[in-house]
């Protein structure tokens, strides 16, 4: 019996990986072997902190400014890497925060945008590379609130429900085809999309109380799963958005 989680000869696609979550993806594929293609609205071509790191681990790195709000650079970044990603891994994404009955419809566009319409964008292209070669890890990042419905944000609900509606659509037209495409679903991390709760005692509180880790989760408890699902030994694991969240869904 042969288990593998090494990546060594492939490229990895990560989306969002200057900081948080993808970082720490970036990271963990990197560790695991993979060379590193970055890309988000910001994106140094030298990587800053993610560049330097991914070398560190010794392997190849190579930054991509895109925005993730303008699909026709969506589609060319695609273009550009689809005969050599290996994986993919789309984590770039914003959050709006306003109650629904104030909530502001160009708020609603960006966020649909970024979450979900140029995901799906991406995935397309740099899928048809992947199904001629016929294999290929595709790795969304969604969310808790692709099961629940939060509070004050419901573009990003609306995006992170359908991330995990996509991943079932796309695993059963790829899977037959060595494409494997699922998601993972963070708990509470303490990242900067949750600056703002754990800024209110009260909430963070709440949040805790309701988390059987009794913590916030940390970007790296991330990479284990990411590593998982990118690897050959997830070759019949698709079309499943997997929660990491200290047992919040558990409750």
């Amino acid at each position: 019996m042969s288990i593998s989680f090494d990546l060594t000869g492939t490229t990895a696609v990560v989306t969002g990986a200057r900081r948080g979550i993808g970082f720490a993806m970036a990271e963990a594929l990197a560790a695991a072997g993979a060379d590193i293609v970055a890309a988000s609205a910001s994106q140094e071509a030298d990587g800053g902190a993610i560049g330097e790191r991914v070398r560190e681990l010794g392997r190849a790195f190579e930054g991509h400014a895109v925005d993730f709000r303008d699909r026709d650079a969506v589609v060319a970044f695609g273009e550009a890497v689809r005969d050599r990603a290996d994986i993919l891994v789309n984590n770039a994404g914003t959050i709006r925060r306003s109650p629904a009955a104030e909530h502001p419809l160009e708020w609603w566009d960006e966020v649909l945008d970024v979450n979900l319409r140029s995901q799906f964008a991406l995935t397309q292209t740099v899928a048809g590379g992947m199904l001629e070669r016929g294999y290929g890890r595709i790795v969304f990042t969604a969310s808790l609130l692709s099961f629940q419905g939060g509070i004050n944000v419901p573009g990003y609900t609306a995006a992170k429900s359908g991330i995990a509606g996509l991943v079932k659509a796309l695993s059963n037209e790829w899977s037959g085809r060595g494409v494997t495409v699922n998601a993972i679903a963070p708990g509470y991390i303490a990242t900067d999309n949750t600056a703002a709760l754990r800024a209110d005692e009260d909430r963070s509180n709440a949040i805790l109380e309701r988390i059987p880790a009794g913590r916030w989760g940390r970007p790296e408890d991330l990479q284990g799963a990411t590593v998982f699902l990118a690897s050959p030994a997830a070759g019949y694991v698709t079309g499943v958005t997997l929660p990491v969240d200290g047992g919040w869904m558990g409750r």
